[in-house]
């Protein structure tokens, strides 16, 4: 009798614990637009909050500086002085507060999170060049997760404002005839491509462009790319092209970002829906294919804390769907719970690749030097 009435408690949990998971499931999307997204009316943030990018407390990182967190590199990797190239870095949402549409730039816990996307980002391109990362008002992590909202329109191009500033504060300060990598993730991806079509596309700059990394959002290869007045990275080593990829651990399940995707316009004014999106295989620096896990050089597996992460080689495989995603095979060990749902690595989207993009970086530099 006891051992019966022991199996049916464990049966109880068992069903408990499936309905959790299936209401989970099912109500994921509505539980993070409920914990995330800001229930007030959008308000611009006064002037005199704006960063002056004239003053160094408006950058994270800057040439100037005696170290910033871009400087940072893993253990056993080496960084001689910075190449030749100037970078210009702009970092993801690392506001998650509901309060506010746009973070405050002195909020204690985004800047931290800045910093550790710095350290794990940014830093594989801190032998190629010198990196200017400015702090802006971002849009905060809610504004992602209702994209057809005007509140949420709203607060991304205010945030944008603030980086299209930074960015002619950036071409102001170095030489003119200095090369540009241009690096984003998420959010400053968003970001990097309106500058693309807005400031670069058509212009002298745009011969500048040793590359663009706009990885960690989705760009359609037909609605999006023909507006940004440069091509795809087709080939390793191409240099004046685009390079993007949204890191997805098997079974995927794009599901948040399939329906920004199909709901919105692309950069030419053509829906979206129905398109490819842009993947370059950051294992070979080639658009579409696959590469096994003996490819990749050195995935950085952060610690617990996120402050640091040593160089696992080999590290995960990666291939582009039909799609446009870059599947990583089955979920890697070492990355904690910082995995969002549907298998979706988007954190580590540069750290799993870490070592290949450094090497890529240089790779395209060099085709650009060589002109």
């Amino acid at each position: 009798m006891l051992a019966r009435r022991f199996l049916y408690i464990i049966a109880a949990l068992i069903i408990v614990i499936l309905a959790i998971g299936l209401a989970w499931s099912l109500m994921q999307d509505r539980l993070m637009r409920l914990a995330f997204v800001p229930n007030t009316a959008f308000s611009a943030m006064p002037d005199a909050t704006a960063p002056d990018y004239a003053k160094a407390a408006a950058w994270l990182a800057r040439p100037d500086f005696p170290d910033d967190p871009t400087r940072w590199t893993p253990p056993g990797a080496t960084r001689g002085p910075a190449g030749q190239a100037a970078i210009f870095y702009v970092a993801p949402t690392t506001y998650l507060d509901r309060n506010h549409w746009n973070a405050p730039l002195n909020d204690g816990q985004a800047n931290y999170r800045l910093g550790l996307f710095a350290r794990s980002q940014a830093s594989a391109f801190n032998d190629v060049g010198q990196i200017w990362a400015p702090r802006y008002r971002q849009a905060t992590l809610g504004a992602f997760l209702a994209a057809t909202d005007q509140r949420s329109a709203k607060a991304i191009d205010f945030a944008y404002r603030d980086v299209a500033r930074a960015f002619d504060a950036f071409l102001a300060a170095i030489p003119k005839d200095r090369p540009i990598i241009l690096v984003g993730h998420s959010q400053g991806s968003l970001h990097l491509l309106r500058l693309l079509r807005e400031k670069v596309a058509g212009s002298p700059l745009a011969r500048r462009i040793v590359a663009v990394y706009a990885v960690g959002w989705p760009i359609s290869t037909t609605a999006d790319l023909p507006a940004l007045g440069l091509p795809a990275c087709a080939t390793a080593g191409q240099a004046g092209c685009i390079l993007g990829w949204q890191s997805f651990a098997e079974p995927a399940e794009p599901r948040l970002i399939d329906a920004y995707f199909d709901q919105s316009k692309g950069l030419t004014g053509a829906p979206r829906k129905g398109t490819s999106m842009l993947c370059v295989n950051p294992l070979t620096g080639v658009g579409g294919g696959a590469a096994p896990a003996t490819v990749n050089r050195g995935a950085l597996v952060p610690h617990a804390d996120l402050a640091g992460g040593d160089l696992v080689s080999p590290g995960a495989p990666a291939r582009c769907s039909a799609q446009g995603l870059l599947l990583i095979g089955p979920p890697p060990g070492g990355y904690g719970t910082y995995v969002l749902p549907g298998n979706n690595y988007h954190v580590f989207d540069y750290a799993l690749f870490w070592r290949n993009i450094r090497d890529d970086a240089a790779a395209r530099l060099k085709t650009f030097l060589a002109r």
